[in-house]
């Protein structure tokens, strides 16, 4: 197991310089691998481009690129060009994102998530890999019909035709597609005690292409307390785990509200729902389970740290990557050390 580093993206707490320093941190302390995201304000590939030419051999992953906001030609254009201009160190998340920021963002139906990943993924393999691009899918046809296009090659060649691509998924049918499609899976809210019931997904999808699971990388995001009180840790993490389950999507079709069901949290998450979508939000972050925070984050010291970092490799992650949740600079980075530390007298 390796670990890595999650920034997220720019928000009112955080500056671009932040997360220079916190990425050039990770890269002296030997992480391997930095995100940048992307919602609907920063986007993944600027900051991952403008990191780039600032570290040294940490690599840098999209988490992810969201699929309605680009072509599928354009996405492996960004990705030959920061693999090239890296030195062959980026990595390809990707994501449908959800209904809301689909069509309310992008403009883009959010219809089918499976058929137009596996489409998408088609093509972006395709032209990293400098074929001629001829695509006759349901959801993408190239070159047009009925027009002047002809079916052309990348125009460049790019440092690597295999950039490890990886997937962002959550339900069963999305982490099949993963296993199936991908070289990785971008998990969220990841329990190493439930792992059994991700990874039979995984392998069924690895199994349709003729593969086990070697190779493949889980690489769960990690929210990261560090204090000597549980109950008080949790509390910093409580707000983003409400948003999630509770808002993030409509009452019918909530992704990680469904997760929490599936993890056994099925009248906790109906009522975090019901607060949040009321507008209580103080109340649907209270009513998030402390076993669910605690199943799915790393809070505590470092002893209790490097426990838990011994439990995600037992489970078979092959990234870890936190997401240190601090209020600043210092704090992040002083995090980042910390878990460094653990790692290294875990063993690992």
């Amino acid at each position: 197991m390796r670990l890595g580093l999650s920034l997220g993206y720019q928000t009112a707490w955080s500056t671009p310089a932040d997360h220079l320093a916190m990425a050039q941190e990770a890269d002296r302390l030997g992480y391997a691998v930095v995100w940048a995201a992307e919602a609907y304000g920063s986007d993944t590939v600027s900051m991952l481009a403008w990191m780039a030419g600032q570290t040294q051999r940490i690599d840098l992953g999209a988490a992810v690129m969201q699929i309605p906001a680009r072509t599928p030609a354009m996405t492996a254009m960004t990705a030959a060009t920061i693999d090239t201009l890296s030195g062959g160190r980026f990595r390809l998340g990707l994501g449908v994102s959800g209904p809301q920021v689909s069509e309310g963002w992008h403009g883009v139906r959010f219809a089918k998530p499976l058929a137009r990943t596996r489409e998408y993924v088609d093509i972006v393999k395709m032209a990293l890999a400098r074929e001629r691009v001829a695509y006759d899918g349901a959801h993408y046809t190239l070159p047009l019909p009925d027009g002047a296009g002809k079916a052309i090659k990348l125009g460049f060649h790019p440092l690597r035709s295999d950039i490890p691509i990886y997937l962002a998924a959550v339900g069963p049918k999305n982490l099949e597609l993963a296993g199936e499609i991908a070289d990785g899976w971008l998990a969220i809210f990841f329990a190493p005690d439930a792992v059994s019931d991700y990874v039979g997904h995984i392998a069924q999808g690895r199994a349709k292409a003729g593969l086990d699971m070697d190779g493949f990388d889980i690489a769960p995001t990690v929210p990261v307390v560090l204090g000597d009180d549980l109950s008080a840790c949790a509390d910093v993490i409580r707000w983003y785990a409400a948003l999630y389950i509770g808002g993030m999507g409509s009452r019918e079709q909530n992704f990680y509200n469904q997760l929490a069901v599936r993890m056994g949290y099925q009248k906790e998450a109906k009522l975090v729902q019901d607060l949040y979508l009321s507008k209580q939000v103080a109340e649907a972050a209270a009513a998030v389970p402390q076993e669910f925070i605690e199943r799915t984050s790393m809070l505590g010291t470092k002893t209790q740290i490097k426990k838990r970092l011994q439990e995600y490799a037992a489970a078979g992650v092959g990234t870890l990557s936190i997401s240190p949740y601090v209020g600043d600079r210092e704090s992040g980075i002083e995090t980042l050390r910390v878990v460094a530390e653990a790692f290294a007298e875990s063993g690992l």
